[in-house]
């Protein structure tokens, strides 16, 4: 593409999403003149249009109407201007959603975004991981593959004369359709690494793209980067120990040995209760093309906000629960469940049970941990996050008691950490229950990659994206 083409401007509607900092980064990393708009006018102007979403439906209506947006759409979409919409940018695009009963959509594209049926099966909800994506019928756009899903509600479904993708989680859903100049994508193709970029890139150019190698599902394999003065340090016991090197070094490393997510921690902010270095934030998300989840530091809306512009697509949420009660709740309103992480801190105690630590693992709270699990998920929290103190930095495996003991109780997808030396380890937290397993010091001090543990996993049958 020229660097005067039309191609090469795209812009990328506000929705008061918390991908919207993703997508334009995604963009730019092609090279790529994009820039977030607000106004009707703005749209009318463009070539190439991005709708994305990350959150509620009677939300995103909302903003658009607030904004006098939802006629300067439709009149994108007639002209025949190429339109992008991503998540909640397809559910927008419908005539409703079961999420919010009698708010209508853009009604752009009939259908209706329906509860997905993962409880059929008793799979965590929302679903928050890679799902293969398989076309039932050649596309310009879509091809056999894996990409990054976060999302209760989905089109269950083909858009008359449509093309379509269709994924599956406890029953077949649409991942993603194309239809005159419109192509969306259920799926977060600028959180989809090499699958997503290809995407994007065949998009802008407006030609059709040769089918590629199916990758694998929704086990995650996650580094951790704890963050302290700018640098990542090592951790046992959730206390600091030397310095492990620089975050953005480790991981872009990380993500071209193929680490499904970056789990980064302000290990400062989560002990001194400040704000979450928004920098650090905005140099990942410049470099990642994978989902990143901040950790800590969070201590309102406004700050939460904050992190989702600088480029976080989820936010783990610790201490600020125990001090503020009903924060939770408020983000997950605000922003969308499934942008919003439990993380627990726990620690053993004697006679048995757990009790959840905060200020970075240091002090107890009092709390027990399956009580606040089942309370942090009544409340909104869309995955959890949970870390084992007294194994935490040990190398003596997970906690496969706690792991056990919190699946019993919760159906969220389910973060572990603490403790992992080896693949081993990391194969008994998933038959422990584990969605995904997060590991620092083994991937730090390269006695393993991301690619060596995937493999090893792989051949003993674990499901992941290679």
């Amino acid at each position: 593409m020229t660097e005067n083409s039309s191609q090469n401007e795209v812009r990328i509607i506000e929705t008061g999403g918390a991908n919207t900092s993703a997508v334009l980064a995604a963009f730019r990393r092609l090279g790529v003149d994009a820039e977030i708009v607000e106004s009707a006018a703005d749209i009318l102007a463009a070539e190439r249009v991005v709708l994305p979403g990350v959150g509620g439906f009677a939300a995103g209506m909302h903003r658009l109407r607030q904004r006098g947006l939802v006629d300067a759409l439709r009149a994108h979409v007639g002209a025949g201007r190429p339109l992008l919409a991503i998540s909640l940018g397809l559910h927008l695009l419908l005539e409703g959603s079961d999420e919010a009963p009698g708010v209508p959509g853009l009604a752009i594209v009939p259908g209706h975004a329906r509860r997905l049926e993962a409880r059929r099966q008793a799979l965590p909800l929302p679903q928050i991981g890679w799902n293969r994506i398989l076309p039932d019928r050649p596309c310009r756009y879509l091809f056999d593959g894996w990409a990054f899903f976060a999302h209760t509600y989905a089109l269950d479904g083909r858009p008359e004369d449509s093309q379509a993708a269709f994924a599956d989680y406890g029953g077949r859903y649409v991942a993603g359709f194309e239809i005159d100049s419109i192509l969306a994508c259920q799926f977060h193709p600028e959180l989809s690494g090499g699958y997503g970029r290809r995407l994007l890139r065949t998009w802008l150019e407006g030609r059709s793209l040769a089918p590629q190698p199916a990758a694998g599902p929704n086990i995650r394999v996650i580094p951790a980067l704890d963050v302290e003065d700018g640098r990542v340090v090592r951790r046992v016991n959730m206390s600091s120990l030397n310095d492990a090197g620089d975050p953005l070094e480790l991981a872009s490393a990380y993500e071209l040995q193929g680490a499904d997510e970056i789990v980064v921690t302000d290990v400062s902010a989560t002990r001194t209760g400040h704000a979450f270095a928004v920098s650090v934030v905005e140099d990942l998300r410049a470099r990642l093309a994978i989902p990143l989840t901040v950790v800590g530091g969070a201590l309102g809306i406004e700050d939460a906000r904050r992190l989702f512009n600088a480029g976080a697509d989820k936010i783990a949420i610790d201490s600020a629960t125990i001090a503020q009660p009903g924060l939770l709740s408020e983000l997950a309103t605000t922003f969308g469940r499934q942008c919003i992480v439990l993380a627990i801190d726990a620690a053993a105690i004697e006679g048995g049970g757990w009790r959840v630590l905060f200020r970075g693992g240091q002090e107890d709270s009092g709390h027990d941990v399956i009580e606040w699990v089942e309370r942090g998920a009544a409340q909104g929290a869309g995955e959890v996050l949970l870390s084992s103190r007294d194994r935490d930095g040990t190398k003596r495996g997970y906690d496969l008691d706690l792991i056990r003991a919190v699946r019993g109780v919760c159906r969220l997808p389910l973060i572990v950490s603490g403790g992992a030396a080896s693949p081993a380890h990391m194969q008994e937290a998933i038959e422990a229950g584990a969605s995904a397993v997060l590991a620092a010091s083994i991937f730090h001090d390269a006695e393993h990659s991301v690619a060596s543990i995937k493999g090893w996993l792989a051949r003993r049958g674990v499901p992941l994206r290679p």
